[in-house]
């Protein structure tokens, strides 16, 4: 387990030091201003001074996200199962996902916040509204995937509707329905923080979104550096918690996981 671990991580871990090596030698060499583009240095000295505010900020962004992406996974697999028990449903709701996801979000982002006010509410549903497609769409896809063959042998053995949703098409979907959480893991953060840029109150309130856009207005690039990084660790971090779960989850009987590490 520790080896493939080590395996997994290592490799991004050394080209990211790598990278920030090479980041900080030429912003030094060819003296680019910090306004434009700080060192490394610069950035783990802004996060360091800016410690308490940034992780009230990620904690806000954080709890906003995570509510969008837990609704997104309940709703996502629920509208999923609803569109998949007939092919009229499918045809009669799923273009509204479909449109739901081109929509927008910093053009209905204002109408949230007429709606809703300000707060993490109006965040938490900006990160749902990202976040649910691509759980519908990989949930559907999974359980179209369903072997025939199986089905025909649920339906000699006697099995009931519910029993081949329960025991045949949804775990074998489970591969895709965790594909496409991982994908909203991601875009729950990014719904998140676009979220805040139009609702999220500001001082000690803000999160991670208000505090980018407070830092670029103000030109302080370090700090803004910083706040970005965090959004992407937040990101990272949801991924590798719905990763595990898949690992976790499949590892012992289907071959995307049985082999890899979480």
């Amino acid at each position: 387990m520790r080896s493939r671990v080590a395996q997994a991580l290592l490799p991004p871990l050394a080209t990211f030091i790598l990278a920030n090596l090479v980041w900080e030698t030429l912003v030094r060499a060819l003296s680019v201003p910090a306004y434009l583009l700080p060192p490394p240095s610069a950035i783990v000295g802004a996060l360091a001074r800016h410690a308490g505010t940034l992780a009230r900020g990620i904690a806000i962004t954080g709890k906003a996200a995570l509510i969008g992406f837990a609704l997104s996974a309940v709703a996502g697999v629920a509208a999923a199962v609803l569109m998949s028990s007939a092919r009229w449903v499918e045809r009669a709701f799923y273009p509204f996902t479909v449109f739901l996801q081109t929509v927008p979000l910093v053009a209905i982002a204002p109408l949230l916040v007429v709606w809703l006010g300000f707060g993490v509410t109006p965040v938490a549903v900006a990160a749902f509204i990202v976040s649910v497609f691509p759980v519908i769409v990989n949930t559907v896809t999974g359980m179209r995937s369903t072997d025939p063959a199986l089905l025909d042998l649920f339906r000699l053995a006697g099995a009931s509707r519910r029993d081949r949703l329960l025991k045949l098409r949804l775990p074998f979907a489970l591969p895709s329905i965790f594909a496409g959480l991982k994908v909203a893991a991601g875009l729950a953060v990014i719904g998140a923080v676009v979220g805040e840029f139009v609702a999220s109150y500001a001082g000690e309130d803000a999160g991670i979104g208000m505090l980018v856009l407070t830092y670029s207005r103000e030109s302080h690039t370090d700090r803004l550096f910083a706040a970005v990084g965090l959004a992407s660790l937040l990101g990272l971090a949801m991924f590798g918690g719905v990763s595990l779960a898949a690992w976790l989850a499949l590892r012992r009987w289907h071959p995307s996981e049985n082999s890899a590490s979480p």
